[in-house]
């Protein structure tokens, strides 16, 4: 059984512009780089699937910055309530304590 090769995003685009870029033929791509022809064709449907993005804001859009900014602003209102909590907790200590030694 014959092992899947795979193909890193600089192989791959060096393929594709080999086939737009130079006119090459697909049948030699196949035959040149040992590639399905299937292959080919997903990597060009992916390229132009993800040019849309590219060209809207001159580099590809990252949802991971915003993911990233949600969880910090959830985190931080977690501490902000924690923080009241103790603060809360130290105040009546200190009540107690006072009333338990007689000071008040």
């Amino acid at each position: 059984m014959r092992q899947r090769k795979s193909y890193t995003a600089e192989q791959k685009v060096l393929i594709l512009r080999e086939l737009f870029e130079d006119k090459v033929p697909i049948s030699e791509i196949v035959e040149k780089y040992k590639v399905h022809v299937n292959d080919i064709y997903n990597w060009r449907k992916k390229l132009f699937e993800s040019a849309t993005i590219i060209f809207e804001n001159g580099k590809p859009k990252n949802t991971k910055p915003d993911q990233l900014q949600t969880k910090v602003t959830a985190l931080e209102e977690k501490l902000k309530k924690r923080d009241e909590a103790i603060s809360y907790l130290v105040q009546d200590n200190i009540v107690l304590k006072k009333s338990i030694d007689g000071e008040n």
